[in-house]
């Protein structure tokens, strides 16, 4: 029976394997190869093997564990714990490394049990990783591996959930639709994650101001609040609601938070038309600003968005002769005509207008809404319109040099208003004076010939513009455009082109040609290319010139022997390729080059007789100016030395008197029976003799002077009752035959009768 027993060792792991969850087993095997388990001086002690099981109790605590302090956690046991020999060691977090140290202990070492001191704070440190170790108790080496053990600390529901303020402020408008969300409500539970200590529901607790139309609802999973209803900004602009978030912990935490939800105004009421139709008379032919204005009405806030009206014309204008815009202050619609109105064509309107809201409309029932119209019946009033040319402008060719009275076109108006022919035309441009237009019947006709090469012609095209008059009140007038094409005719010879007119060559430089060239006013194929040849019946090119070769619309002129110096004609025919021609002249210059190839400054006779030409009237006025001023300073001198014959008195200071002549010469006044005086005779009186003082004092005082003796010369003469003298009328004059035959006449009185008195 003995040898039939079962080993020991399958029992103990049936033992082990039915124990309770709680029972952590721990297998582990070391190799006795660690120099700690030989002995020294012992080098060749084989190894041996030894096999040790750690058996740990489940080690979990509960955070905020109220005591009694320290408490057991749990115990871990060795397959050698009957060894008196081992002591148990523990380190590691929690016991003598951060973040709490001290929090676990192993008692006195000498058995496996563990305990805390303390509460812990789960979410502060949600577990612990703690080292196990065996040591002999003798020599304190580790006789097995060490076990980590991971110690968790259990959840319990001590935090409420919290919202991340405790009010919240939102804006939406007003045109928001229900069912959809407004705002999400978020709150945060520290306890452990995916727990029912953690897990959070929301619910709304209460809403002010509550209205059966407007709603809100809170989903208690997300945490969406959303609109119940339709918002109308004017009977509610603002909502508070109070929202509960509660976790589902053992006992449930909560907290709340306030949600204010402001209402943007939105368009939800319709804008409309304070009258449906209008009547109104525009004149027409005429762009007419503001003919109308529409006025609506609308519920929503004022200035905004929902209330700002845009107005259209949805029938009745397909041509786009009207205009509607919004008057920013009033939002009227301004209604324009922006396309001149034609009665007869169109004498009356009837325009559909419509209005909208420039924010898009909301409904909240869903329902489609029609936009407001008003409809305007616009009455045009006749206008006096003026003619009107079919064609407004036409194209007319004729040959250039037409004989006057031939008849180019005709021009053709119609007076809108008059079935009749009461239209006169005019002309209004005709730059040449070449045409005329007849009065009544429009009809163009020359009337002098016409020249295509005319600086009135662009282009071989000559424009006449006429006006159409009607019989109106006023009259009223249209404008027609007669455009004439002139063909070119052959009427002009070629001639020599201005730079070839005047040429200079080098008296040495006998084999340069010099280039002449040609140019016609007529076009192809009446100009170039063009013929050349000199005109040897003169005489004046005698053999001294030669043409060269010819390039269409130039030719080369050479000199085949040396000329003298001078200047000299060389006659020539130039022809078109119709062969008109005409005889033209090139002024050629021989001078002398010391530089080389430009001509020295030489005065020819000619020029010298030019400049001579241009000196001698100029030297003529300036000699007649010369004797004219001559003969002034002398009547000047004159004047002066005879009043220095007479004393010099002291009033004001020195006076100085300038003696002029009379315009003409005064003859005896005979009528009155008094004989002329005799010639005075001047005297002369050295400088020496004219007192000298500053021009300003005698200035002064010579005004002073003759205002006191125009004074007295007035009280004289109607005294002493003295006669006046006769003069010629001006322009009268004797024929003298020099100037020095020319006498001046002295007055009679005496020279110092202009003199201060003493």
């Amino acid at each position: 029976m003995g040898s039939r027993a079962p080993p020991s060792l399958p029992l103990v792991v049936l033992l082990l394997l039915l124990l309770p969850p709680q029972v952590d087993l721990i297998n582990g095997s070391q190799q006795e190869n660690d120099p700690r388990e030989r002995r020294k001086g012992d080098g060749h002690q084989p190894l041996r093997r030894f096999k040790r099981r750690w058996v740990v109790t489940t080690l979990e605590l509960e955070e905020e564990d109220s005591g009694p302090f320290p408490k057991l956690v749990g115990e871990l046991f060795n397959n050698v714990s009957d060894d008196r020999s081992l002591v148990y060691l523990i380190s590691g977090p929690g016991v003598d490394e951060y973040p709490e140290i001290g929090l676990f202990s192993i008692e006195d070492h000498e058995n496996g049990r563990i305990y805390v001191h303390r509460p812990v704070d789960r979410e502060r440190t949600p577990s612990f990783m703690v080292r196990f170790d065996v040591a002999s108790r003798s020599t304190g080496r580790i006789m097995d591996n060490s076990l980590i053990f991971n110690i968790k600390i259990r959840d319990v529901n001590d935090h409420a959930p919290r919202f991340p303020a405790e009010e919240f402020n939102v804006s939406v408008g007003e045109n928001h639709a229900a069912g959809q969300p407004v705002f999400q409500m978020s709150a945060v539970d520290l306890d452990e994650e995916n727990t029912l200590n953690s897990q959070v529901l929301y619910f709304l607790v209460s809403q002010t101001p509550v209205l059966k139309e407007s709603g809100f609802k809170v989903d208690r999973n997300s945490g969406d609040i959303r609109l119940s209803g339709c918002l109308d900004y004017e009977t509610a602009p603002q909502f508070t609601l109070l929202v509960r978030a509660r976790d589902c912990g053992d006992p449930p935490l909560s907290s709340t938070a306030t949600v204010h939800i402001h209402v943007r105004e939105g368009n939800n009421h319709r804008p409309s038309f304070t009258q449906k139709d209008y009547e109104i008379q525009v004149p027409e032919g005429r762009v007419s600003p503001e003919v109308l204005r529409l006025r609506v009405q609308d519920g929503d806030a004022p200035f905004t968005s929902a209330w700002r009206a845009e107005f259209s014309i949805t029938r009745g204008d397909d041509e786009g002769h009207f205009d509607v815009v919004t008057d920013p202050e009033t939002n009227e619609g301004i209604v324009s005509v922006i396309k001149a109105l034609d009665y007869e064509a169109h004498p009356s309107w009837r325009l559909v207008i419509g209005v909208e809201n420039k924010e898009p409309l909301f409904s909240c029932e869903g329902r489609g809404l029609v936009a407001a119209s008003a409809t305007v019946s616009v009455q045009v009033m006749d206008a006096n319109d003026p003619p009107a040319f079919q064609p407004e402008s036409f194209v007319v060719s004729e040959v250039e040099g037409a004989r006057p009275g031939t008849q180019l076109g005709r021009f053709k108006a119609t007076d809108p208003d008059s079935s009749g022919s009461g239209v006169r035309y005019r002309l209004v441009h005709d730059p040449a004076r070449w045409v005329a237009v007849d009065e009544h019947s429009g009809v163009v006709v020359t009337r002098r010939p016409i020249d295509r090469e005319s600086p009135y012609v662009n282009d071989s095209f000559y424009i006449v513009v006429a006006q159409a008059v009607d019989d109106g009140h006023p009259p009223q007038t249209g404008t027609g455009t007669l455009t004439l094409f002139l063909s070119d005719i052959n009427d002009n010879a070629p001639t020599l082109h201005p730079r070839s007119q005047y040429l200079e060559v080098c008296e040495s430089s006998r084999a340069t040609p010099l280039l002449i060239e040609a140019e016609d006013s007529d076009l192809d194929p009446n100009a170039d290319p063009f013929t050349f040849e000199l005109d040897t019946t003169s005489g004046s090119a005698g053999g001294a010139w030669t043409l060269g070769e010819s390039r269409g619309r130039s030719v080369e002129l050479l000199m085949p022997k040396s000329l003298p110096r001078g200047d000299y004609s060389v006659p020539l025919f130039i022809g078109d390729r119709q062969g008109l021609s005409q005889k033209q002249t090139v002024h050629v210059r021989v001078c002398s080059c010391p530089g080389g190839s430009t001509c020295a400054a030489e005065a020819s006779s000619a020029g010298l007789g030019l400049l001579l030409g241009v000196l001698a009237p100029l030297c003529a006025v300036f000699l007649a100016l010369a004797v004219a001023l001559f003969f002034v300073l002398r009547r000047g001198f004159v004047s002066g030395a005879k009043r220095r014959r007479h004393s010099v008195l002291h009033g004001e200071g020195q006076q100085t008197l300038i003696t002029y002549n009379e315009e003409s010469r005064a003859l005896a006044a005979l009528a009155v029976g008094s004989s002329a005086p005799a010639e005075a005779v001047t005297q002369v009186y050295p400088a020496t003799a004219a007192p000298t003082q500053p021009p300003e004092r005698r200035t002064g005082g010579m005004a002073e002077t003759l205002h006191q003796r125009l004074r007295g010369l007035g009280t004289l003469v109607e005294e002493s009752g003295s006669l006046p003298h006769i003069y010629r009328e001006e322009g009268e004059c004797e024929r003298a035959e020099t100037l020095s035959s020319l006498t001046v006449s002295e007055p009679t009185e005496p020279p110092d009768w202009l003199l201060p008195e003493a």
